[in-house]
């Protein structure tokens, strides 16, 4: 079977989430201790996680994972970005090393950490936090021609989707977190953002890793000439991605599509995995059901791509890092929205009113 096909088939599994337990969840809400809608949105993301697991109350979910894709980019080559390609594969060895923010905050939230190698451009090390699923050492200049083949996406997308497979089957996970690392791969980004919903590019670039005006002018013009040059298709999501994205973007588009076949809810970080979000959106809309937005990257094609998908960010702490570190600092807020459907007592129990 072609690796196209393989995605394909893998989206048709993705069923709509249960509505009517997320309403149940709702209708729960009402008879617990306390005003309705006291807890706010908390109340909301109790109810689509029952939608997610079918049940009231959902499960509390006590094994969270963060996996991190990291892939290099040929449009590096443009001076898009001030750091070399040689700091993705020093900052790989930094996450198994247990040394990044993404460590910390996973070790804060007790996620475990996963590195999945998709396109680093750089030869690793082995080691047992890193699973190596190499597509290609990087992708070639976006604004030149296409990133990868349309076999190369789909590759991509189904090494995250095995890696998440991995994790739910054999490991217990039952959050996933979506990272990236990759530098130079906001201007992708931006360019999935801009391809899917029709923003221009000077509404979905931002500065990454913190550059200059001049540097941003050049992105945003960069962007421009790969829309230019390709005039992606949003209807075929395998050739938008294969022509603007990123091995990494592919690779979380496919952790997307594994966790919503399992019914296990996907935190996103920021832009790179909201971009990646879209793919899999357009693949099989229903996907969408089984995301939460984690937090609201300072990058402003982040809050374009989470518009389109219809979620609300949990956090807005003016982040824009990556490596999922924003999608972590989420995971106790999604545990406490399933614990209060389960935990707290109602009314009657209480003997209150």
């Amino acid at each position: 079977m072609a690796l196209e096909d393989r995605v394909s088939e893998l989206a048709g599994e993705v069923r709509p989430t249960d509505g009517e337990a997320a309403a149940n969840a709702r209708e729960r809400h009402l008879t617990l201790t306390k005003p309705p809608g006291s807890l706010g949105r908390l109340e909301e993301l109790g109810a689509r996680l029952s939608g997610m697991a079918t049940k009231v109350p959902p499960p509390v979910p006590g094994d969270p994972a963060v996996v991190i894709c990291a892939g290099d980019h040929g449009v590096l080559a443009r001076g898009i970005s001030p750091w070399p390609k040689e700091v993705t594969a020093a900052m790989v060895e930094n996450f198994c090393a247990g040394g990044a923010a993404v460590n910390a905050i996973a070790k804060t939230v007790g996620a475990r950490v996963s590195v999945l190698d998709v396109g680093v451009a750089s030869e690793l090390g082995r080691h047992p936090l890193l699973r190596g699923a190499k597509v290609r050492p990087g992708t070639d200049d976006l604004s030149a021609g296409p990133s990868m083949s349309r076999e190369e996406a789909a590759r991509a997308i189904m090494a995250g989707a095995g890696v998440a497979e991995e994790l739910i089957e054999s490991g217990g996970v039952d959050l996933l977190v979506t990272g990236d690392m990759g530098i130079g791969n906001t201007t992708p980004a931006a360019a999935l953002v801009s391809a899917f919903t029709g923003r221009p590019p000077a509404g979905t670039t931002g500065r990454g890793t913190g550059v200059d005006d001049e540097t941003l002018r050049l992105k945003v013009r960069v962007v421009e000439e790969a829309l230019e040059l390709h005039r992606p298709d949003p209807t075929d999501p395998i050739g938008v991605l294969a022509a603007l994205g990123g091995l990494e973007h592919a690779a979380i588009a496919g952790i997307v599509l594994m966790g919503a076949v399992y019914g296990v809810p996907v935190v996103l970080d920021g832009v790179v995995s909201n971009s990646a979000a879209l793919v899999a959106h357009a693949l099989v809309p229903d996907c969408a059901g089984y995301l939460i937005a984690g937090h609201l990257s300072v990058e402003p094609g982040a809050a374009v791509a989470l518009g389109h998908l219809d979620l609300e960010p949990l956090l807005d702490l003016s982040m824009r890092l990556g490596e999922g570190t924003g999608g972590l600092l989420a995971v106790p807020v999604v545990q406490a929205a399933a614990r209060v459907l389960g935990e707290m007592a109602t009314f009657e129990e209480a003997g209150v009113g």
